[in-house]
């Protein structure tokens, strides 16, 4: 009689302690179910972190424009950046884009010049006009007259100050489109800053 390699049990019924105690697998399919839960928190937190790094990329393009007005107008004898700064607008793009999302940065809408003294309150108070910075010069903003903040902040001998506003923009797109809670984030992301010049 010839031996054979395979030994077959023969089935019984009612017996399926053998299967029910086997546990080989078991480690697999815990592995795979827990991933398919944690898939979509994962993949959220790399989109949340992606979104805030580009915000902080936006934060420091709207900075980046502002200064450049400040380095590339001589305060005392370009002011207001308005009508005697030439070419401010162009300098202001080129150091809103020099981030790393590059060109898709832009400037939201014409940057604004005025004077503005500070009240009582700590806030901000036009003095005179508000004007848009438009490239090659244009009107300059009003100069308040007297050229002090005495309107605002009574007996006051302070001068207001020159101020510049930029607005930056930036489109937000998601790496895992459809699938992270990123997708509930606002897609544009803006940023205003403020700059005194003089």
């Amino acid at each position: 009689m010839k031996s054979s390699k395979f030994i077959s049990r023969k089935w019984q019924p009612g017996d399926g302690s053998d299967f029910l105690a086997d546990r080989l697998g078991a480690a697999a399919v815990e592995f795979v179910l827990w991933c398919a839960v944690l898939v979509i928190p994962i993949l959220s937190a790399i989109d949340i972190g992606y979104y805030a790094y580009q915000r902080m990329q936006v934060d420091l393009a709207a900075q980046a424009a502002a200064q450049a007005v400040f380095h590339s107008c001589d305060p005392m004898t370009q002011l207001p950046a308005a009508s005697k700064c030439n070419s401010v607008v162009m300098n202001m793009t080129t150091a809103a884009q020099s981030t790393s999302l590059g060109n898709s940065v832009t400037l939201a809408s014409p940057p604004t010049e005025g004077y503005y003294c500070i009240n009582s309150a700590n806030q901000m108070v036009l003095m005179g006009t508000l004007v848009q910075i438009v490239q090659d010069g244009g009107t300059g903003p009003t100069v308040p007259n007297p050229f002090t903040c005495s309107g605002v902040v009574s007996g006051s001998t302070s001068s207001p100050g020159d101020y510049i506003s930029v607005t930056v923009t930036h489109s937000f797109q998601p790496i895992f489109v459809g699938i992270s809670v990123a997708n509930l984030l606002s897609t544009e992301i803006h940023r205003t800053v403020w700059m005194r010049l003089a």
